[in-house]
């Protein structure tokens, strides 16, 4: 009895350690790029956004990116930035170890309605990119005053103006 008992414990181990969905896994985080990118290109961009006033600011890290290689496009409301790193270039050199990511970042926002595209502005310092992008006046904020006016028949008609 004893010995029907480790001989059932053994083919159970076997079918637990047995995975169906392990090879699925795999090949799903392939395709869906989960993890993307690889040892040499860049994983994602870290950026801030908050707002002050009247205007959202944007600040994505790109250390050791050439600025000439930033480019900021707005398209049917989306803000895509897209910089780029090289490697370093060197037919003599003996890597003992290399770490930075090299390649093409990119990110994009989509924007809303109220957003004046036309006065967005970007500079490039320390590594830091900061994008402004101003509210549009129309999609600020505002108090409307409510003025009486006089009582006609007992009925009060109000207009509002802006200010």
């Amino acid at each position: 009895m004893t010995g029907s008992v480790s001989t059932r414990y053994r083919r159970c181990v076997a079918v637990l350690r047995f995975d169906p969905f392990r090879d699925l896994d795999a090949v799903t985080s392939s395709l869906l790029g989960a993890g993307s990118g690889t040892d040499r290109s860049p994983r994602f961009m870290p950026m801030d956004l908050y707002k002050v006033d009247d205007h959202y600011v944007l600040d994505a890290d790109l250390p050791g990116v050439d600025p000439g290689s930033i480019d900021l496009d707005v398209d049917r409301g989306t803000l895509t930035v897209t910089a780029h790193r090289s490697a370093p270039s060197g037919d003599s050199r003996q890597w003992l170890t290399s770490e930075r990511f090299t390649g093409t970042y990119r990110r994009q926002l989509a924007l809303g309605d109220g957003i004046d595209t036309d006065r967005i502005t970007a500079s490039y310092d320390n590594g830091v990119l900061s994008v402004h992008i101003p509210l549009s006046e129309r999609a600020a904020p505002r108090k409307i005053s409510i003025a009486q006016s006089e009582n006609t028949g007992g009925q009060t008609t109000l207009e509002a103006s802006a200010s």
